[in-house]
Parts: structure tokens; sequence; C-alpha cells
């Protein structure tokens, strides 16, 4: 897994929860808050739609280190996603 692929994954997981981001410039290093409109439950449907789509078991106390793509695609490094 690239870390392409592993930003490519988080971005789709983003998508299904905010599809009005569809065609707009993400920044992979920018805190999604920072960049748009992303409430607590917005991100706890993409940390759960990012679960699903790695089979990734994704923790609580690990959401604070999801809060960018780039942040996403080293987290999934990290846990051996493939």
């Amino acid at each position: 897994m690239s870390a392409r692929d592993a930003i490519e994954v988080a971005r789709t997981a983003l998508l299904a929860v905010a599809p009005d981001l569809a065609g707009e410039r993400i920044a992979p290093d920018a805190p999604f808050r920072d960049q748009f409109d992303f409430d607590s439950m917005d991100f706890m449907h993409f940390v759960a739609g990012l679960a699903k789509a790695t089979g990734i078991d994704i923790p609580e106390r690990d959401y604070p280190r999801l809060q960018s793509l780039a942040d996403c695609a080293r987290y999934l490094h990290e846990r051996g996603w493939r």
C-alpha cells in the first residue's frame, strides 16, 4: 500500500460523509476542521467508514490521530493496512 492509496481510501471515506466536497481540493496535511465544516458526528461517520473500508478496528483513543488525510495515511500504514 502506498501513501497515495491510503490517502485515496481516506478521501473516499470522507466523501461518503461529505459528498458536497467532491471536486474540491482537500489539502492532505491540513486538518479537516480547518478546511471545511466538519462536526463531531461527521467525524464519527468518517471513522466508521474508514474502518469499514480498511477492515481495521479504530479505537476511540486513536481518533485524534486522524485529523487530516496525511494523518490517516500514516495511521493506516502504522496499523499495517495493505
